[in-house]
């Protein structure tokens, strides 16, 4: 009983441990951490929401067991959400399922349609349940360039050709967490198009579409027609509503792959708790104001965390959407690698991020920044790297390579 189970020798080292380590140590120590690590919003969820969910709880009969699938009320309200916001028409029977997030219901779904053996085709870097859940599954994964152009597309072409067994799906995620890129509706034509030529399937996972920061929402890829034929979509109420403790999500979409993954999880729970659900369904049905405001917060402070760092000499690309910023390491730090350099903000600067090659090896070079702190603290965060950097300049070439972690697509 010594080795490894078979499905645990297939996930790589942590890659965030060291770092949530070296963070937990400077706490006891006393320092002030400024954590733009994690990706766990910092404000309260609506009060209308938390107010449904109390009056619901003193009712004993929501306490018994709820629907795997989600109850009838809140599948309802995913589908009155998604024709308001996308004019897509779904059926709250055969194309909804609720999930306990968007995580769940993605790792779910590889469980019901995947195989050991199967390929599945992922971006890279993405979120890591996109790979993951295939993996966890005993599928096979194939990276793809983390974009949204015409390489994405020649990508798939040619992993569909080369591969053996053929590729049974792909993976497409916009707003991107963690790049923060966003698709137009003629990039999911395309999606479309190719997957009905090559015969495969797509799970789009649209969980940051309420966060943009233009005139342009992201759209669906349900929005094209015939879509449905092959794809599923995954959403979520964590960050539109400050929702991330409640674990509610949905998967819509195709009814054969929606089908499977209701099977699956009706041997494997009971929903979330019904008061939950309740609430969760009016979030989507009640007064919307607040999803602005959530989105106009985090625009604020996307701006604060821009214009700051810049003038401290960390320039950020401005991220188009999501609640993160997703900005090369500085080129001084560049060879140290992004777990190193994360680990110097941590110990210098009292400042916590998130390695970009936590999100797949293509992701080195990069770190992923969360908006998850006022902006008071995003300005304290930028004048501390600044100093950090001014008292420090020996340091940058000497910042030791990060251990090696094995591949995503193991």
């Amino acid at each position: 009983m010594s080795e490894d189970f078979h499905r645990i020798k297939r996930l790589p080292p942590y890659v965030f441990a060291e770092v949530n380590r070296l963070k937990a140590d400077a706490r006891a120590r006393g320092a002030d951490i400024i954590d733009l690590g994690m990706g766990n919003p910092d404000m309260p969820t609506p009060q209308h929401i938390v107010d449904k969910l109390v009056e619901t709880i003193t009712k004993p009969r929501t306490h018994r067991y709820s629907a795997s699938k989600g109850i009838p009320g809140l599948r309802r309200a995913q589908a009155a959400y998604y024709e308001r916001r996308f004019g897509v028409k779904l059926n709250p029977e055969t194309e909804i399922v609720a999930t306990l997030g968007s995580k769940e219901g993605f790792a779910n779904m590889a469980q019901a349609i995947s195989a050991p053996g199967d390929v599945f085709l992922v971006p890279n870097p993405t979120y890591p349940i996109h790979a993951f859940g295939f993996i966890i599954a005993g599928a096979t994964i194939r990276h793809l360039p983390a974009s949204n152009g015409p390489e994405f597309f020649r990508a798939v072409e040619h992993a569909v050709k080369h591969s053996i067994p053929k590729p049974l799906g792909v993976v497409i995620s916009f707003p991107s967490n963690p790049t923060a890129q966003v698709a137009d509706l003629e990039f999911y034509k395309d999606a479309v198009a190719l997957a009905k030529k090559l015969g495969i399937i797509i799970l789009s996972d649209i969980a940051y579409a309420e966060l943009y920061f233009d005139n342009n929402p992201p759209p669906s890829i349900l929005q094209v027609e015939g879509a449905k034929d092959v794809a599923v979509e995954f959403t979520s109420l964590s960050k539109t509503y400050n929702m991330p403790g409640w674990r509610m999500g949905f998967a819509v979409g195709n009814e054969r792959l929606i089908g499977a993954l209701a099977r699956v999880k009706s041997y494997l729970d009971y929903g979330a708790f019904t008061p939950i659900q309740v609430a969760a369904a009016a979030a989507l049905n009640g007064p919307q104001e607040c999803v602005e405001e959530i989105r106009q917060m985090y625009k604020s402070r996307r701006d604060a965390l821009v214009e700051s760092f810049g003038r401290a000499g960390f320039p950020i690309p401005a991220p188009p959407a999501t609640m993160f910023a997703w900005a090369p390491v500085p080129e001084p730090y560049r060879a140290g690698g992004s777990v190193a350099f994360a680990k110097m903000l941590i110990e210098k600067a009292d400042v916590a991020v998130s390695p970009g090659v936590g999100f797949g090896e293509h992701g080195e070079g990069f770190i992923r920044i969360a908006l998850v702190e006022n902006e008071q603290r995003i300005r304290q965060a930028a004048r501390s790297i600044k100093k950090f950097f001014a008292d420090a300049p020996d340091t940058k070439q000497d910042a030791p390579a990060p251990t090696p972690s094995k591949s995503l697509s193991r």
